[in-house]
């Protein structure tokens, strides 16, 4: 009787932690939402009206075409770049090891760190342009950093750095796991490498790819600190993500309602990505 309380008990004040301050606090954002909140919380209902005017706002038209671009180009980029690191550390080089550990280290960082370091390397005055003018290379200009046009690319840089070596890893264990007898029928039949890959290995890859998916699209929803160390959001709205338009509502603008009912949306674009997946892994080990 004893050893089977024991566990649970345990195990309980972490669960009651996990249930008031992270189910908890998002029942109470959402409540929020659905508030006339400014600087501080109210409880007076006030409908949708957070909501129909969070539709409105120009920011947030701003902040969702920079999320279309951004997720877009980071998620393609990291995937493809990570597939191309596996397929090359799975040709058996030397030191494979140590490529490893090079690729991933990058995602030993926070995202933080990332962002201050690909700041100084990106600004002008300080970073890659001012090495290379020193050097000679006169002529050399890269100033994405400071142009609004250009800016957003330079946080989908940063980001495709930080966690192509973990997508990497990710479809390294996939390379691993492919079934060699039908790599070798297909190299006795004369098959290219090209060919190989394209019509056996790629194609047993299909979980990988929708599980990088997953995490990369979730990252990308609710990418934050990253943009605040590099561009903080800047040059003006050029780099604003929902969760940079959720900080600046909430805690700045003081439209506490407003900012809840973005955050609200963010959970609901996390959720759409997430819990299909989540449901689907939940059958397979069921019917396991």
């Amino acid at each position: 009787m004893k050893a089977g309380w024991l566990p649970k008990l345990l195990i309980t004040p972490s669960a009651l932690l996990t249930l008031v301050c992270v189910y908890g606090y998002i029942m109470f954002t959402v409540y929020l939402s659905f508030t006339d909140s400014t600087i501080l919380p109210t409880f007076e209902w006030n409908g949708t009206a957070s909501y129909t005017r969070l539709f409105g706002l120009e920011n947030w038209s701003v902040s969702l075409t920079n999320l279309w671009v951004f997720s877009g180009l980071y998620i393609v980029l990291t995937m493809v770049l990570g597939l191309s690191l596996a397929i090359l550390v799975d040709q058996k080089v030397r030191a494979e090891s140590g490529f490893r550990s090079i690729f991933l280290y990058p995602m030993a960082l926070s995202f933080i760190v990332t962002g201050t370091a690909w700041k100084w390397l990106l600004d002008p005055g300080v970073g890659l342009e001012h090495t290379l003018h020193s050097m000679g290379w006169a002529n050399f200009s890269f100033g994405w950093i400071k142009d609004a046009e250009m800016a957003i690319y330079c946080v989908i840089i940063a980001a495709v750095w930080q966690t192509t070596g973990f997508v990497m890893a990710m479809f390294l264990a996939g390379l691993r796991g492919v079934d060699s007898e039908q790599v070798n029928a297909a190299r006795l039949d004369g098959a290219s490498p090209v060919q190989i890959y394209y019509r056996i290995i790629i194609p047993q890859l299909g979980p990988v790819f929708i599980s990088a998916f997953v995490i990369l699209a979730h990252m990308a929803i609710k990418s934050y600190d990253l943009v605040i160390a590099l561009t903080n959001g800047g040059p003006g709205r050029s780099t604003w993500l929902p969760s940079v338009f959720m900080y600046q509502y909430t805690f700045t603008r003081n439209e506490m309602a407003v900012g809840a009912a973005s955050s609200v949306l963010m959970l609901i674009g996390i959720a759409v990505v997430v819990l299909p997946y989540l449901y689907s892994e939940l059958r397979k080990g069921n019917h396991g």
